[in-house]
């Protein structure tokens, strides 16, 4: 009997499906709103950055796991260290999971579709406590069946959401309210139009969610049948590549939506508010209407995938103290009492860590993909990630708020590193010491195989 080779286009539509379904949540759908309403006529440039980090990261991330053979992330960082990867591991997971991506999962929902119709006399804590513990209770009855995930996203959600969005997107695009190129663009989108949208990538989380995804793909193409490494890793590329240029092309649509949105309308507060505006302005209240539908499926089908992950993650990671199924009731419990402390301070707490955990994956991906020119040695991956680490702790305090960094005392250590580190105002310090670490650790690698 010959081993399956290949999927068959409709098994590799479905994992796509199902990909994309994974990554798209509502929080991307926020983002490039907002972006497109403040880069205006620079819409195409920031796009670009965006893409770069919103797109082609959680591609290469996905790929990464494919290509390295390694059963998840674990595995993965484990080439830097045991220790390292414990923490790394728990670290990512924790953040694309119950502390601050899940539960985000429910607040947005709540403040961009549920909110709105609510009645003024509907104050306080209550509403937002009802909707995510209906939410959440939603979540882990898909969740605690993580053998169906593939029916479940790929399948029922991801199409639904589809086409709720899809009616939005068309109509405005067919009928915009403004010419992209008469928008003026504000903030730091006129001069860094491009260092801007590829820092708002940053929001989605989907780059370290492309290393925690990565090992669902491929257990789904594992069950369908494809067996060999080679294989595996030729069909989940194709599969990511299938997911990831879906989302790139709704993004770019999004983005123009709202720059065209600023021809009748004023920059919303936030992305959230600019879709509402641009729904009700096309459909009226049955506008509203379409995008809660739409927002509650995206975060749902968002929201299965990371406790899915995250409870077998974690289940891997320490087999003797819980099971998957303790795990995902946890991990829902601790979501919702996170997701009632509101979307602002969601937000506000997610950014310094976003800020410390990218470079670290963005350094993991690329270690990974390269492997093979420098055999994976271990000297390499290490030099890679200190210098990466140390430059990141700076762009976690540069992140933090004005009033923290004063108390700690820290402001004349970040005067230093913006003086003396290309890219640090712009969020990118962490390049040029990635670069470095690049650099030592090759030529250790080639000192260390001359000796042999």
């Amino acid at each position: 009997m010959t081993m399956k080779k290949k999927l068959s286009f409709q098994e590799l539509a479905a994992v796509g499906s199902m990909l994309f379904g994974l990554f798209f949540g509502a929080g991307n759908l926020i983002f490039p709103a907002a972006m497109g309403q403040l880069s205006g006529r620079n819409v195409f440039l920031a796009t670009l950055g965006l893409l770069i980090t919103g797109v082609g990261l959680p591609l290469l991330g996905v790929a990464a796991l494919g290509i390295s053979r390694c059963n998840g992330l674990a595995q993965l960082s484990e080439r830097v260290g045991k220790k390292y990867s414990m923490f790394f591991t728990c670290v990512l997971y924790l953040t694309i999971g119950p502390f601050f991506a899940i539960p985000r999962c429910a607040t947005v929902p709540f403040e961009v579709g549920i909110s709105p119709l609510l009645s003024e006399a509907s104050p306080g804590p209550v509403p937002l406590a009802l909707f995510s513990l209906v939410f959440f209770g939603v979540v882990l009855w898909f969740s605690l069946k993580p053998g169906k995930i593939l029916t479940w996203i790929g399948k029922i959600l991801n199409p639904i959401f589809l086409v709720c969005l899809g009616i939005l997107l068309i109509t405005a695009l067919v009928s915009p309210m403004g010419s992209v190129g008469d928008i003026a663009p504000q903030s730091t989108y006129v001069h860094s139009a491009f260092f801007s949208g590829f820092l708002e990538g940053y929001n989605t989380m989907d780059a370290l969610a492309g290393l925690a995804f990565g090992i669902i793909v491929v257990n789904v193409i594992k069950d369908l049948g494809v067996q060999s490494p080679e294989a595996i890793a030729s069909n989940t590329v194709k599969a990511g590549i299938f997911g990831c240029g879906l989302m790139g092309i709704i993004y770019l649509a999004v983005a123009v939506v709202g720059t065209q949105s600023r021809g009748l309308y004023p920059v919303a507060a936030n992305g959230g508010e600019a879709l509402l505006t641009i729904a009700k302005h096309y459909f009226g209240n049955a506008g509203a209407a379409i995008l809660a539908v739409t927002v509650t499926f995206a975060c749902l089908k968002t929201a299965v995938g990371l406790i899915t992950s995250c409870s077998e993650t974690f289940h891997s990671l320490f087999p003797s103290r819980f099971s998957y199924r303790t795990w995902a009731v946890g991990f829902c419990l601790l979501s919702f009492g996170i997701a009632n402390l509101g979307l602002n301070a969601i937000i506000a707490c997610a950014l310094p860590v976003l800020m410390f955990l990218y470079p670290l994956a963005i350094a993991l991906i690329f270690l990974a993909l390269t492997g093979k020119w420098f055999q994976n040695d271990r000297v390499v991956y290490r030099s890679v990630i200190l210098c990466t680490l140390l430059a990141a702790i700076l762009d976690f305090i540069h992140a933090l708020p004005a009033s923290v960094t004063g108390f700690l005392h820290l402001t004349a250590l970040l005067d230093l590193a913006n003086r003396f580190l290309p890219f640090f105002s712009q969020g990118m310090g962490w390049v040029c010491p990635a670069l470095i670490g690049l650099a030592v650790g090759l030529l250790l690698h080639a000192k260390r195989a001359r000796n042999l």
